[in-house]
C-alpha cells in the first residue's frame, strides 16, 4: 500500500526533513492589513517577528482553504497512492482538522485519514515524522494511526509566554491584568488540555519559569526510557541552544532537537516565548 503523509505548516518541520521523508505541507497564513503570507513559504519567523513589532496591530491567521487539501488528494491520487493521513494542529485553535476531512469527502479513490495530533508546532512534528517514517517502509493508515494513537499516550509540553503585552493586544488578557502581570514578571505556563491551550501556572521570572518546565520533564525522564524531545523558542536561537546543550547533558537517554513558534503560533503567544515537548519511544 502506498500512503502519503501531510501535514500543515504549524509543525514547523525542517524544509530538509519534508523532503528527505516526502512529507507533504500545506501552509496556513498570517494577514497583516491587506497582505497574506503562507508561513514556511512567503515569510520566515525571523521575519515575521520584525514585522509584528513594527505593526500597530497584531496580525490575524487563517486555515488553508479546503481546495488546497482538495487539490493535494487529486495530485496523490495522480501518483499512485491508495491513502493518505493528514496531521493536523489542534483542533481546538484551528480549523484546518475539520477542513481536510471535508476535503477528504470531495475526493473518490484515496483513502484520507485526518489525525487530530491536539497540539502544535514540533510535537505535532513528532507524530507527523513517526508517521512518515512508517509510510517509508510500506505501513498503511491502520498501522500509522495505532502508532499515533500510542504515542499520544506519552506526549507532554510545556510552554511559557515571555510578553504579557502580547496576549494583551491579542484579546487573551485585559490591559490591567497585563499591566500588573508585567510588573510582577509573571510568565503564565501553558499546556493543552482536551485541544485547548489552557494555563498550567503562573510563574514569577523568566527563570524560574523554564526552570519548571525541566521540573515536569524530569518527572517523565526520572525512570531513564529512551525519548525525544525538543526546545522550542520564539526568535531566541542562542538560548534555546544554550538550554538544549544542558538539557542533552543532564538527560543523555533523550534525543534532543530544536523548533520554533513560527508566524500562526507566534502571534497567538508571542516574541520570547520558550518550551520543551517530548514523548518515549
Amino acid at each position: 500500500m502506498k500512503t502519503a503523509i501531510i501535514t500543515d505548516s504549524t509543525a514547523y518541520i525542517d524544509h530538509s526533513v519534508l523532503n528527505k521523508l516526502n512529507i507533504h505541507m500545506v501552509p496556513l497564513s498570517v494577514i497583516f492589513g491587506q497582505e497574506t503570507y503562507r508561513e514556511e513559504v512567503d515569510i520566515t519567523a525571523e521575519q515575521f517577528y520584525e514585522q509584528v513589532r513594527q505593526a500597530e496591530t497584531l496580525p490575524t491567521t487563517s486555515q488553508p482553504p479546503i481546495g488546497q487539501f482538495v487539490e493535494l488528494f487529486e495530485q496523490l491520487k495522480s501518483e499512485g497512492y491508495d491513502a493518505a493521513v493528514v496531521v493536523t494542529l489542534s483542533s481546538g485553535i484551528s480549523g484546518t482538522y475539520q477542513g481536510a476531512i471535508t476535503a477528504g469527502s470531495m475526493v473518490d479513490d484515496i483513502d484520507v485519514r485526518v489525525y487530530d495530533s491536539e497540539i502544535s508546532c514540533m510535537i505535532q512534528g513528532f507524530y507527523v515524522i513517526e508517521g512518515a517514517q512508517m509510510a517509508n517502509e510500506g505501513k498503511g493508515p491502520d498501522n500509522i494511526l495505532a502508532r499515533l494513537d500510542e504515542m499520544k499516550q506519552s506526549i507532554r509540553a510545556y510552554f511559557m509566554v515571555d510578553d504579557l503585552s502580547h496576549l494583551q493586544r491579542g484579546g487573551r488578557l485585559s490591559a490591567t491584568q497585563a499591566f500588573v502581570g508585567s510588573l510582577l514578571q509573571v510568565k503564565p505556563l501553558l499546556h493543552f488540555v482536551d485541544t485547548k491551550i489552557v494555563p498550567f501556572e503562573k510563574i514569577r521570572t523568566r527563570k524560574k519559569a523554564i526552570k519548571r518546565i525541566v521540573e515536569l520533564l524530569d518527572q517523565d525522564a526520572a525512570h531513564n526510557e529512551p525519548m525525544k524531545a525538543v526546545v522550542i523558542h520564539a526568535n531566541r536561537h542562542e538560548e534555546a541552544a544554550e538550554l538544549k546543550a544542558e538539557l542533552e547533558k543532564e538527560y543523555p537517554q533523550i534525543e534532543w532537537g530544536i523548533s520554533h513558534f513560527g508566524p500562526v503560533i507566534g502571534t497567538h503567544l508571542g516574541e520570547g516565548s520558550m518550551g520543551i515537548g517530548w514523548y518515549k519511544l
